[in-house]
Formats: structure tokens, sequence, C-alpha cells
């Protein structure tokens, strides 16, 4: 029988299949399983312009192969290769003929440090990214080269397909001068091609540097690929936050410096990145690769103010994230820090008589870009010595700057030792807003729909700088859409959020679901994009505040399943595992005395595992998530684990897994974990890259130490024994509601949009009351459905909206929301 519920505005969404078609109106004489009733004589929560923007952090080739157009691979012969080790600064390059590198006194600039030398005649191609540059026939292509020649040399430029085939009319330019020069020219493309390579031959010896090749054409004449910048401006954000993320506050913390070895991996600093593209110094980045610089921070600007949205820029705190926990004790270092964000904010905002103001107005923009708002930091996970630097940074910025919003953060999880002990100082401290970040399981943001009820109102904002569902398909669409009907009903506490990472590069990924995705000619949307962009177009100005009830719920279910051992990049021994029913029952045992393992089977076929003295013992500490599981699965809901176990090398510590399904739903103990630094509870519903965290606590594993350790699961409640004393405990009992409504009004149309997620496997028969509000008689409706297991990619698109014009509409009217779908009704008010 169904649970009767009531909830002001929305509820959380169960994840399930499929039905496409939009259901017709149904007869008022059938019982609804839902009824959403409008109270439109309460005030509501008003709703920000800013409330739903974009995070772009140069990740998965964002930006170099990406929104950047420049089309060359490594221009400026500074980029490190994969390893890091064995640097030549011919990444990217191929070349015929003697040609070397070189770092003396004959260098472009001290910035630019690395030019080519060519001995005689050679010959050097560059593919970019991808499988090569895409051409289209009849576009013109802008051609540039940094150049100087002791005797005179001339240049012949050419575009050809990667089979040899010409795509271009051969361009030719004569170096005559033994001094530094631009030389620029064009080629127009006569086919279409996505395999290019542009070819530079010189006849005599010649230096080269900063060889670049633009589409003619991009996004406002700006230098943005078109088509990437056309899809995020479609969303039609209300602010863009960048440069990250992890680049932020990874690296070195100190600036590029000619003269003292400057470091190669740094944090990244703004004014790295302003002036002349050839005076930009070029960085390895936290995600493996090499950024050219040539989207900096005055492009950032310039490209959120052609999409009409506000400017969030992130700068370091000096204190390191993303899995590596350092804090730079380095006062001076700090103050320079501090300095260089008051003068980001004088570049951005400044008159043109000031020193950074003059340089945006030699760049191109003479008009401040109204820069309102910077977050200090990015997911730091050393709570203290990051809100010691936060109030330094925020303390110098309201003394100059009064009126711009500086946002704290609240580390890198959705709760935690790090989490709580954040929030509460941004509340002592009474900080403008708290950054929060997470990336979960469908099943966390369908059970977590009532998150920001609680929050105290009188409390710092929250912006939700990054989230998403841990995977691409429709089914992480719709948890992130129920989940979105919360966000939107808390509008008075959650002021911005932002889904991330936006864009990926399909041959250069290092983390997954993203937004966008491209290749070197081609873009497509996930069905996260689908979403996305649906909410962020149909938003509203202000909360219409509502109630539902009626509806099933997904009951928590007891922790079963087998049970298991794994590590990650850690060797470690196991010895004497037993589980025991609580009357006593041995239910399973292995001290791995018979010298085998025959009742164990890998789920991640990773690792070096072997019975060695008596215990279980992974040797490979490179290899992550080596798990393997006892073929015994525990069917009792009241049970002890008990194992022994020892860490013999490595970076981090013990996974512990336990109620194992199969190899993407369990969940671990996780000690000693990012880089033996803390540890959780971890569970996977589906995906091995999904996992939720359901705690987290400061932790440390000892090398060599042998730890006694117990995991007494209760039914969904599990307690967690290290050596005898309590280490944590959680209960995994939240429940999980197939429905969320959200209804919000437009004041500019008159409209209000009223907004369901139906994530269940069967249609919602829904009586929609609006409080006697009178309205026309039809409704413009948009609906996102399909399969739950379904993907955009780059040869299919099924998860597009589909408009339509309906009618019933009334004060009272009832309607079918289709299984696995989300529905936009905008409903014009009517006198």
């Amino acid at each position: 029988m169904p649970r009767l519920r009531t909830r002001l505005t929305g509820a959380a969404v169960a994840l399930v299949a499929l039905p496409l078609a939009v259901a017709p109106p149904a007869s008022a004489a059938t019982d609804p399983d839902y009824t959403i009733t409008l109270h439109p004589r309460q005030q509501g929560a008003a709703i920000g312009d800013q409330m739903y923007g974009v995070f772009f952090e140069d990740i998965n080739f964002a930006a170099d192969g990406g929104l950047y157009a420049e089309m060359i691979r490594n221009r400026s012969f500074e980029f490190l290769p994969a390893d890091n080790r064995s640097y030549t600064g011919l990444t990217g390059w191929t070349v015929t003929g003697t040609a070397t590198t070189v770092d003396d006194d004959a260098r472009l600039n001290d910035r630019n440090r690395t030019y080519l030398r060519t001995t005689g005649a050679a010959e050097l191609t560059n593919a970019g990214y991808n499988s090569g540059l895409a051409t289209k026939k009849g576009e013109i292509y802008d051609f540039s080269v940094w150049a100087r020649a002791d005797q005179g040399a001339n240049l012949t430029v050419s575009l050809h397909a990667a089979d040899g085939t010409t795509i271009a009319a051969p361009l030719t330019k004569k170096i005559t001068s033994d001094a530094w020069a631009r030389y620029s020219g064009t080629l127009r493309a006569t086919a279409t091609s996505d395999t290019g390579r542009v070819s530079i031959e010189t006849d005599n010896s010649s230096r080269l540097d900063m060889i670049s090749l633009t589409p003619r054409e991009t996004y406002k004449n700006h230098g943005l690929r078109k088509d990437l910048a056309e899809k995020i401006a479609a969303l039609h954000p209300g602010f863009v936050r960048f440069p990250g993320g992890c680049l932020v506050n990874t690296g070195s913390m100190y600036s590029y410096d000619a003269a003292n070895n400057y470091p190669r991996a740094r944090s990244y600093q703004w004014k790295d990145t302003v002036g002349p593209a050839e005076t930009r110094a070029t960085n390895a980045n936290f995600w493996g690769y090499n950024q050219s610089y040539g989207l900096g921070y005055y492009e950032y600007l310039q490209f959120a103010e052609d999409i009409g949205a506000k400017p969030l820029p992130v700068v370091p705190a000096l204190v390191t994230g993303c899995g590596q926990n350092r804090a730079t004790n380095d006062p001076a270092l700090l103050q320079r820090h501090i300095q260089d964000t008051l003068d980001l904010i004088e570049f951005a905002n400044g008159p043109v008589g000031s020193t950074w103001g003059k340089l945006r107005a030699q760049m191109g923009h003479p008009k401040p870009f109204g820069l309102s708002m910077i977050a200090i930091g990015n997911e730091e996970n050393l709570p203290n010595e990051y809100f010691a630097n936060y109030l330094q940074f925020r303390d110098a910025i309201k003394a100059k700057y009064p009126n711009v919003t500086v946002i704290s953060n609240s580390g890198p999880d959705d709760m935690g030792v790090t989490f709580d002990n954040l929030w509460a100082k941004n509340k002592a401290a009474g900080s403008d807003m708290v950054d929060e970040h997470y990336y979960n399981s469908p099943s966390w943001f369908l059970q977590n729909n009532a998150r920001y009820d609680s929050y105290d109102r009188s409390g710092p904002d929250v912006f939700l700088g990054e989230y998403a569902s841990l995977d691409a398909k429709f089914a992480n669409s719709l948890a992130e859409a129920a989940y979105m009907t919360a966000l939107e009903r808390n509008a008075d506490v959650v002021k911005m959020a932002s889904y991330a990472p936006l864009l990926a590069n399909i041959d250069n990924v290092q983390w997954r679901p993203d937004m966008i995705w491209f290749d070197n000619d081609e873009s497509w949307g996930s069905t996260s994009y689908q979403m996305q962009k649906l909410f962020m177009n149909n938003v509203g100005d202000r909360v219409v505040p509502s109630a539902v009830t009626g509806g099933k719920v997904v009951q928590p279910q007891p922790i079963t399943g087998r049970v298991g051992l794994s590590t990650w990049a850690t060797a470690a021994r196991y010895d004497d595992l037993k589980v025991t029913g609580t009357d006593g029952t041995v239910l399973f045992s292995d001290d791995f005395e018979d010298g085998n393992a025959d009742g164990w089977s890998t789920l991640s076929n990773r690792g070096a595992w072997s019975v060695q003295d008596g215990a279980y013992v992974q040797t490979d500490t490179a290899a992550t998530n080596t798990m393997v599981a006892a073929a015994t699965d525990i069917t009792a809901t009241d049970y002890d684990i008990t194992l022994k176990a020892t860490k013999t090398a490595g970076a981090e510590g013990f996974l512990i897994p336990f109620g194992i399904k199969d190899s993407g739903t369990w969940y671990w103990w996780n000690l000693g974990g990012w880089n033996n630094t803390q540890g959780a509870i971890e569970k996977a519903s589906g995906s091995a890259d999904a996992k939720e965290q359901l705690l987290t606590r400061p932790d440390t594993v000892v090398t060599g130490q042998t730890y006694n350790l117990t995991i007494q699961v209760r039914g969904t409640q599990v307690t967690l024994l290290r050596d005898g004393e309590v280490w944590g405990s959680f209960d995994d009992n939240k429940v999980t509601e197939p429905f969320a409504q959200v209804v919000t009004h437009d004041k500019r149309t008159g409209e209000l949009i009223v907004k369901v997620v139906n994530a269940a496997d069967t249609p919602a028969l829904t009586k929609i009351d609006l409080g006697g509000l009178k309205v026309a008689r039809t409704a413009r409706m948009t609906v996102l459905a399909g399969d739950p297991g379904e993907q955009n990619t780059r040869s299919a698109e099924p998860i597009q909206p589909v408009t339509s014009t309906v009618g019933g509409i009334g004060s009272s009217f009832t309607r079918v929301f289709p299984a696995s779908s989300v529905t936009f009704l905008r409903i014009k008010e009517s006198s």
C-alpha cells in the first residue's frame, strides 16, 4: 500500500526505467498516484540570475585541443612529454632533417625560453590533437610564426591529410632578418578533413617559435572554438567558474621565475596567463598534460561577458587539495598571492589608468569586466591551515573591495570531519558563501532531496560549485534532475550551482562523467547536458510553495553479500578472516594455512595476489582497486567480520569490501586512503567508479603494524572497530522516492513553470492543484524521456527534449508523467 507523504515543494526520486511517449491527460475519475498542491499566497524563495552556471577547468584537454581554437599542439616547443623526463621540446612534432630545441640567450623572451633551431633545410609537421587537424572546405585558417635566420631562409607552409593529400594551396614566407619577427598568412582549405597535418619547411638554417594555426571563424571572433562555445552559450549560464578545480591548488605555489629554474608544474596563477600570447609561460598541469595558457584570464573574462554570464575566478589559497595535503609555510609567499588577488580584481575592474586596468585595455577591453565575486581555494583537506589563509585573503579583499563576494569552501566531500569543521568556521566568521563539492552515485542524489531543507537560513549562502552523478547514463541525469528541484526549492540558501566537469576531449579523458564531449571536428551533449539545459533555460525568478502527497517509496535493504579484500597503490597481508553470526555460528572463515586461495576470485583483474606464509598477500604497489572476493554469499542480516591486516609497502592502507553483490556493487572500509591521510566508508551502487562516501575521518596506517579489524553489521547499521576501539559507524537507512517536483514563477513571461521528475519504471498519474490560480487552457510542455540506461554519444544522441502544446490545463488538472522522464509545463496565468 502506498505510504502517504507530504513535503514542501519536492521529494527525492527513485531510479528505474523506460517509456518514451508522452501520455495524454488522464481521466479525473481515476485516483491519482500523486497530488501536487500549490500555495500561491505564500511567499517562496527568490531565485537569482546566477542560480545555475558552468564550471570550466582545463581537464580532459578542455582548453588546448578544446575550447581554445589553436590547432597546433606545442606551438612554443615548451611542452613536457608524458613521462616528464625525456624532455626534447618536440611533443606533438615530427621532424625531417636536423632540428633541435634550444634554450639559450637567443630565445624569443625569458618566459618563452625554448625555440626550434634547424641546421640547414628541415621540415616539421604537427597533427594537433586527436587524429589530426580538422579542416572544412572553403574555410580560412590563419597561420603565424616567430622566426629569425642568420643568412635568410624561405618557409613553405602546407596543409595535407594523413595520407599526404594536399588540402590547401601552400603558403610561402621569406625570413629576411636575424632578429625575431612575426610572419603571418592564410591558408584556405580545398577539402574537408579530420586527419589534417600542417608542415613547415625551411630551406636554410632557421630559428622558429610560436607556430600557430587557427580557424578564421571563432566564437564572436575571440579565439574560441565556435561549436563548443555555442553549446555552452545555449545553456544561458548565470556565471562561469574558472580555471579550476585541482589546477588551482596543486603543483608549486611559486610563480614563473626564469632566473631561478622556474617550476614547470605550477598552480594556476593568473599573471602567467595574460599579455601577448608569445610571453605566456606554459605549464605542466595536475591532470598530466601541458597548458599553453593561450586561454588565459583575459579570455575567460571575455568569454563570460560574451555569453552573458558573471565571471567567478578561483585563486590559490596556498593549501593543496585533490589528494595532496600540504600547506605552504611561507608568509612572504602568502602575501604575494594575496596581492596577486587584489591585482586580479584591478585587472578585471580597474580604470585604464591603473597598472592592471591598463594591461586589460591594452589587450583590447578598456571597459571593466564587472567582476563581483571571487573564490579562495578549492577542496582543501587541511581545514585549519586553509581557513587561516582564507581569512587573510578575505580581509584584504574586503578592505579594498567591500562589495566583492568572497567565497570560502567546505573541502572535498559532502560530509565528514573536514566538512563539519570548515562549515563551523565559516559560520563563526560570517563568510559570504561556502563552496560545496560532491560526486556521488545516483542513489545518493535520489535519497538526499531534503539535504538543504534544514540548513541554517541565517548562515553563509551555499555555492554548489561541483556536482554530478557518477556515470553518463540517462538514469544519472534523472537523479541530478530530482536533486535540482531541491536546489530550487532551497534557493534562499543555495544561491548558485554548477555541474562539473564541463568539457571532455574523447581521446584525452582524465575524468568521467562530463557534460559536453568533442573530438577535433564534432561535439555532442550528454544526457546531463540536455537536462542542465532544460533547467537553466526554465529557471523562473521565484519559487511557488507547493507540496506533494502520495506515492511509493523504496525501503533500504539489509547489507548482505560476499566479503572481500583489496588494496590501492599498496602492498598488504591479510589473515584470519572470519564471518560470524550473532549467535556464534561461523558463516565463513579462511586462515590461508592450506597454502591456497581456492575459495577466492578476482573482481578487478588487478594486483598480484598469492598465499604466502599462511596469509593472503597483494604485492603490486602500483595497482589500484585489486579487489578479490570470497565465494560464500553472506545472507544473514546480522553478522561480524574479523581479520588481521598488515601494510607492507606503498602509498595508502587497507580496503576491506563487504556486502559485495558484483564488481560494481559493494561497500568498503577504506583505511589510510588519499595518500594515507583519510579513512572512509564508500559505497558503490552499480559502478566501481560511482562511489559515495557514507563516513569520512582523518586516518593513517603504519607500515609493518598488524591491525585487528572488525566490521559489525546489523541490518543497515554498521560499526567499525580497529584494535578493539570504535573507529566509526553509519546507518545506510535512507529511503528512495520515485517522484520530485518544484514550481517556479517567471515574472517576465507571467508563467508558472511546473517541473516534475518521475524516475520510476511506471507512469505517474498526477493531479495538479494550482491553489485557485486562473490560468490559460493550454500550456507549453517540454519532456526529456527515455531508457535510463541510454547515453548520448558521438554516433547517436537519443535523449533530446520534445516540446509541444498541450490542452486540458486549468486551476486543477490531471496528467500522466511518463516513466523515466522530466517534464516542464509552462502555464500562462490569466487575470
